[in-house]
């Protein structure tokens, strides 16, 4: 039997359809194929895909009969799970998700199980939303692409867009953290805080045309000027996609302050991450992404320059409709350059004098997630970011989905709570609601009982959480 047994395979989740529609578009018979926007995998035949976004439309309508205010967001199946979102009026999308499978052998032949219950519905439907959030970072809204172009340019927008996207979305590692979608701070003492705001405003009055300014650090936001859900979704940009393609060795002695003799010959170690490759080209294209903020309102239409030296980074937001010119990316260079550039070695100084000070970097003896839904700040010892693309957990995937259900249980009532799961060996669970604020530890400790768990999470709070009011 151990040899049957060690034929198990685990089979992740995987991305089987993911589809944008909209019911309006091709309303009488004959016209259905009309709706679809765009659908991955492309290749499938046409009568299958029209069938598909017909079912996902039945469903969404059947499902309005009992629930007008709030939609049908998931449907779940014995092979697969569908997540539906309508970002704007009458477009849909739609994700299917196959779940994960047990591959057994059984007399010589492969049997699937299919674990209908290990996706969280809630995880899902927030990568699904993110789509849309990148979606519209980067192209506007769905709406106005079609005032603009017509369908036959959005859907072309779509397909540009979502074709290199959905390339990058690694189901199997999804957790909490894509629900929170939030970002991580960087700590910092008052003195170096001000010499970055004392910056940004220097940069914004000598650069006029700058909008908005966001400041980065070891990837972790210090100082931003954009509402809060646009930089959420531009950070999550920067951390998982823009930064680490420009991973390439930093300067040696990256980590050594500089100081000029002389200010006028200071090296500095500033460059572009977007637009211009090369300054000294007279050729070279000064080309920057576009993005799309506040489309609720004010609909703004920006250049993004992201430009960094060592390890701060900073993006500088101008209005579209001003085309960013080789003369003024040189002189966003040498203003810039050499300013950033030592205040990286501050930044870098101040902090490792702060690392002394509190102690060596153990190994943490709690893993924990924190989230503060007022200003999205995260932080996680539970996640060790070894690739760019993917955050790994350190811990067990079935405590990760017991993170995610009390999270869940949190979302279903609006007071503050506290949740304590014992789960399998030794491993106790906590989960903490209070004041617009979430905290979920992972202990592992032998013959512990209730008591002395909730103790060591006080401990917890009171060192990394002094100044946060957890309710007792």
């Amino acid at each position: 039997a151990a040899g049957a047994a060690g034929q198990e395979k685990q089979l992740a989740p995987t991305l089987l359809s993911f589809f944008i529609y909209n019911p309006k578009l091709g309303p009488k018979e004959g016209e259905e194929e009309k709706k679809i926007l765009f659908y991955h995998p492309n290749e499938v035949e046409k009568n299958e895909k029209i069938r598909n976004v017909g079912l996902c439309e039945a469903i969404v309508q059947f499902t309005r009969t009992f629930s007008p205010t709030k939609p049908a967001k998931s449907l779940h199946t014995q092979k697969n799970r569908q997540f539906f979102h309508e970002p704007e009026e009458n477009f849909w999308m739609v994700m299917v998700v196959r779940n994960p499978i047990i591959e057994k052998h059984k007399d010589g032949k492969p049997v699937y199980e299919y674990q209908e219950e290990e996706l969280l519905d809630k995880v899902y439907s927030s990568v699904l939303q993110q789509c849309y959030s990148m979606y519209k970072l980067f192209n506007g809204t769905f709406l106005k692409a079609m005032e603009d172009g017509g369908v036959k340019g959005l859907k072309e927008r779509l397909e540009k867009f979502f074709h290199r996207y959905l390339q990058t979305l690694h189901l199997q590692s999804c957790d909490l953290l894509d629900v929170f979608c939030g970002i991580s701070f960087f700590p910092l003492d008052k003195m170096t805080y001000l010499k970055i705001q004392s910056f940004i405003n220097r940069m914004e009055e000598s650069l006029n045309i700058i909008k908005y300014t966001a400041f980065l650090y070891n990837d972790q936001l210090i100082w931003s000027g954009l509402e809060q859900d646009d930089m959420r979704i531009l950070y999550k940009y920067l951390t998982t996609s823009l930064f680490p393609r420009h991973m390439e060795p930093e300067l040696a002695g990256r980590d050594s302050p500089i100081r000029a003799e002389m200010p006028g010959n200071l090296q500095h170690y500033g460059r572009f991450l977007t637009g211009p490759l090369n300054l000294n080209d007279p050729e070279t294209k000064c080309r920057f992404p576009k993005i799309f903020v506040n489309t609720d309102d004010t609909y703004e239409e920006l250049h993004l320059i992201v430009y960094k030296a060592m390890s701060a980074a900073v993006c500088f937001m101008i209005d579209a409709s001003i085309p960013p010119t080789l003369e003024f990316c040189r002189k966003l260079d040498s203003i810039v350059g050499p300013q950033l550039t030592v205040l990286a070695s501050d930044i870098c100084e101040q902090y490792n004098i702060n690392k002394r000070i509190s102690g060596a970097e153990k190994e943490p003896q709690f893993k924990f997630i924190y989230f503060n839904h007022m200003n999205l700040a995260e932080k996680s010892t539970i996640h060790m970011r070894k690739t760019p693309s993917v955050s790994l957990a350190s811990v067990h995937p079935d405590l990760m989905k017991i993170l995610g259900d009390i999270n869940s249980d949190f979302s279903r009532v609006d007071e503050d709570e506290e949740i304590i799961v014992k789960a399998m060996s030794d491993y106790w669970v906590v989960g903490k609601k209070s004041d617009q604020r979430e905290l979920y530890v992972i202990l592992n400790q032998k013959n512990v009982n209730l008591i002395e768990v909730n103790e060591e999470v006080k401990k917890l709070c009171a060192t990394q959480f002094n100044n946060i009011f957890f309710l007792d």
